[in-house]
């Protein structure tokens, strides 16, 4: 089922056949819900209305079928009011001057660009204040992983990758460009990414599948000096780990003593797991298909091996409801219906349970409620939404603005603890232990978290003037 999903009909209608009353009794009885009614032309023996409705499914033709079939009613349209935001795209490029004379003309292009094309090609490093280099970001996918939808190719992953550049833009100032790669080849993913980079000030990988995706960021980490994060993998971590550290904060526990299980050790259970460790988490159990991952076991997954030798400290095995016994939380990035109700039960004192999966999490949040004192899923219409659009603006404005080489761990646990920091003591409870999405401290706490770590870390090329 689509989640808040709506139409607008065009009906057009003849008073002496039926009544509009008719009309609406038709469209609640088919599911649809009336928010609201334009009248586009009336007449004494006819009206033209646009009747906007929230349905279920926008493609379902019954609701349609219905109201056409009563007497002098006429469908004239019917528009899904989301495909109609997402006609001829929705991001474009304006320019930032106007060009109205032949000497505008001559200073942004022909012959006056040259002196700048120069300046650049004598140092370089000019490049970064000269051109878009300076406040744009590539947010680059090959449409492999798609949330929620998979491999669906580089086409059909446009519209993600084009909201993603809206986001960066209103949240954050950020100038991105969406790009979607027509390969699934590694080799080539790198090299294109390479070619293209001089006009970048950043690269936001995204939705590229498990396992190619680590060796892609790797690498482009290692080849290039402009910072690349894969938002699926971090991303993830650094919003967790921010709603975390107020969970925590809330039950009284330091991370140092508690004990975490993970279910779901692909792109994003990695971070998750690796920014834990960089958090001083007591204990922590990694748990896949396999079961969970035991230091001194050998596994087909690199990754796998990685954890195993850095997690389980009393190297428990078996399945969730083997290890999570006396767990202080629980960390889904996996799939529905991996954690039961007696699971939750055997946990410690006011359990934590960050359900992930999407759309479907672990356990539902109905089911888990009366046994944690915090639950947080990936979903929107729950409380404690853990969200990446809290972190990615943020964490490349602060990056951009310092000219960072790299984005490090030491910049995405700062980025984690300044979202967190958005919860006052008075607003922390069990239902916000994260900020809003559109909350607009966030954004600002972020960026200046994660240039200081960047100074600090010196990774920066550049201090910004409010941190001198």
């Amino acid at each position: 089922m689509a989640i808040g999903t709506s139409v607008i009909m065009r009906i057009e209608m003849d008073k002496t056949k039926t009544g509009f009353g008719q009309v609406i009794s038709e469209i609640t009885n088919a599911g649809g819900d009336v928010v609201a009614i334009d009248v586009i032309r009336a007449s004494k023996e006819s009206t033209i209305r646009d009747v906007t409705i929230n349905v279920s499914d926008a493609e379902d033709g019954r609701l349609t079928e219905a109201v056409a079939s009563l007497p002098g009613v006429r469908v004239v349209n019917v528009s899904d009011r989301t495909f109609l935001v997402h006609l001829g795209g929705k991001v474009e490029v304006q320019p930032k001057v106007k060009i109205t004379n032949r000497d505008d003309l001559s200073r942004v292009y022909t012959p006056g660009v040259a002196r700048v094309c120069m300046a650049i090609h004598d140092d370089p490093g000019k490049a970064h204040t000269l051109t878009i280099k300076r406040n744009t970001v590539a947010v680059v996918s090959d449409g492999t992983a798609v949330l929620g939808l998979g491999d669906i190719g580089p086409k059909a992953a446009m519209p993600v990758m084009e909201g993603k550049a809206m986001l960066f833009k209103q949240l954050a100032g950020v100038d991105a460009f969406p790009i979607c790669l027509d390969t699934k080849d590694t080799e080539e993913i790198i090299r294109t990414i390479k070619a293209i980079a001089p006009g970048f000030g950043g690269i936001n990988l995204e939705d590229i599948a498990s396992p190619r995706c680590f060796e892609i960021e790797e690498r482009l980490k290692a080849e290039l000096d402009i910072p690349v994060f894969h938002d699926d993998q971090h991303g993830t971590a650094v919003v967790m780990l921010a709603g975390l550290l107020n969970a925590l904060r809330l039950v009284d526990k330091p991370m140092e003593r508690v004990k975490a299980v993970l279910v779901g050790c692909g792109a994003a259970g990695t971070a998750c797991s690796k920014i834990l460790l960089s958090a001083g988490i007591g204990e922590l159990v990694c748990v896949d298909r396999m079961g969970a991952l035991v230091p001194g076991e050998t596994y087909d997954n690199p990754n796998w091996n990685w954890l195993a030798e850095r997690t389980n400290p009393r190297r428990l095995r078996g399945g969730v409801s083997d290890v999570i016994r006396g767990a202080d939380v629980f960390i889904g990035v996996s799939r529905p219906n991996v954690l039961t109700v007696e699971d939750v039960q055997s946990m410690a004192k006011d359990p934590i349970v960050f359900a992930m999966a999407n759309p479907e999490p672990e356990i539902s949040p109905e089911a888990a409620e009366p046994y944690v004192r915090v639950i947080a899923t990936g979903r929107g219409d729950y409380p404690n939404q853990i969200n990446n659009v809290l972190c990615f603006p943020g964490i490349f404005r602060g990056a951009l603005d310092c000219r960072a080489t790299s984005i490090n761990e030491e910049m995405k646990l700062a980025a984690a603890r300044a979202i967190a920091s958005v919860v006052s003591d008075d607003e922390l409870n069990e239902y916000y232990i994260i900020p809003s999405t559109f909350n607009d401290k966030v954004v600002e706490r972020v960026s200046r978290a994660v240039a200081e770590a960047a100074i600090r870390t010196g990774v920066a090329r550049r201090i910004p003037n409010d941190l001198r």
